[in-house]
């Protein structure tokens, strides 16, 4: 073996001291950079939207109680009518025959118990001087009676016909707005045919009926004081809806009532907003979105930019003060707050996450965090 010589071994002692200083500066460099916030506790507002559909305070189906041909018609599809208005009117001449035959056999009853009346007048004399018997007034009496009856019982189906005859003129039951008038003039309507005549909605007052599921149901009710459903109803905020078309209904709502069981199908709970509309804006039967505020004391935030799934489960990456992310499931109010979660657990004020690029970070991974920003400002 051949000595090494001393030029060579200089030259290797110096490639060895000049690569040493590098190694610390590549690693250095494989440290990424990523966008971080620091969460904060403080009390928040929580806009969360439920889609909702609309419905009159009465939607009264207006239905003829006679067979008949639709005669007139007196109001048009989107009327607003007032209580007592007549909306139709029914050809049934049956029923004005039932009134002159009615009327006919009143006077003939009257007749009759005028007659009935004039026998006893006869006959009460005659039994008094003892020309006939009591059996004779006592006789005359009964047909009285029976004639009387049968008045009585002629001006009870007069009343009946008269009444009949009232249903052909349909009037409104109350204040409101016509539905849609599916018959025309001229067609065979009776008290079975399948579809109304049409549908008068009172919308002075509107309910908006929209559901929670059970854990939705279960955090809004942690988040309201009061021992009864009765008792949170009451501190429950005003609520917004949205019409369909984005705009927000310049009136605010206050939730009225709470659905007493949980569908074992679906799981959800109905709840019922009631809201003012004296101007007829809002129409039944229309779709809308329930906007409920809610206000969280110490409510920890996180943007839902900084969070991901991963086997059904919401996870974050903390970032450790030496740098080395932790992969974390968080628990949150299934109450969105726009951009941001309520964080129920796994985080705390103070943590530092990552906004951006957290789904391919692992423990223990060291990262460089830039550009911090307050969990406030994140919040929009």
């Amino acid at each position: 073996m051949k000595p090494i010589k001393l030029p060579l071994l200089a030259s290797l002692l110096f490639l060895l001291q000049a690569c040493g200083p590098e190694q610390p500066a590549a690693q250095q460099e494989a440290i990424q950079e990523y966008p971080v916030t620091t969460i904060e506790s403080q009390e928040a507002t929580i806009n969360t939207e439920y889609p909702a559909t609309i419905q009159g305070q009465q939607n009264i189906e207006i239905r003829p109680k006679v067979d008949g041909f639709v005669a007139q018609i007196f109001v048009d599809e989107g009327a607003a009518v007032k209580k007592g208005q007549l909306l139709f009117k029914i050809n049934a001449p049956q029923y004005e025959q039932e009134v002159r035959t009615a009327t006919a056999a009143i006077k003939n009853a009257e007749a009759e118990v005028n007659t009935a009346k004039m026998q006893v007048e006869k006959t009460l004399p005659l039994v008094k001087e003892g020309i006939v018997s009591d059996y004779e007034l006592k006789s005359a009496n009964f047909n009285l009676h029976a004639k009387e009856a049968a008045l009585a019982q002629a001006k009870a189906s007069l009343a009946n016909a008269r009444t009949n005859l009232g249903y052909t003129s349909i009037s409104s039951p109350a204040d409101g707005v016509v539905g849609s008038i599916p018959y025309k003039t001229g067609s065979l309507v009776s008290s079975s045919s399948a579809m109304p005549l049409t549908t008068v909605s009172n919308i002075s007052h509107v309910f908006a009926y929209f559901s929670f599921n059970e854990k939705q149901f279960l955090d809004f009710t942690d988040s309201f004081a009061g021992k009864s459903m009765n008792d949170k109803l009451k501190h429950f905020p005003a609520v917004t809806l949205l019409l369909a078309n984005g705009a927000e209904y310049e009136l605010k709502g206050r939730m009225e009532s709470v659905g007493g069981l949980i569908n074992t199908e679906t799981g959800a709970v109905n709840l019922r907003a009631g809201f003012p509309n004296p101007e007829g804006q809002i129409r039944s039967g229309a779709s809308a979105t329930i906007r409920i505020p809610v206000k969280v004391k110490d409510a920890v935030l996180i943007p839902a930019s900084a969070t991901y799934e991963m086997q059904e489960k919401l996870m974050a990456v903390v970032v450790g003060k030496d740098g080395a992310a932790k992969v974390t499931e968080i628990e949150v109010m299934d109450l969105p707050s726009g951009q941001n979660y309520v964080v129920k657990k796994g985080l705390k004020a103070g943590d530092q996450v990552v906004t951006e690029g957290m789904g391919g970070l692992t423990d223990g991974t060291k990262i460089k965090p830039v550009n911090p920003v307050n969990a406030t400002a994140a919040k929009k």
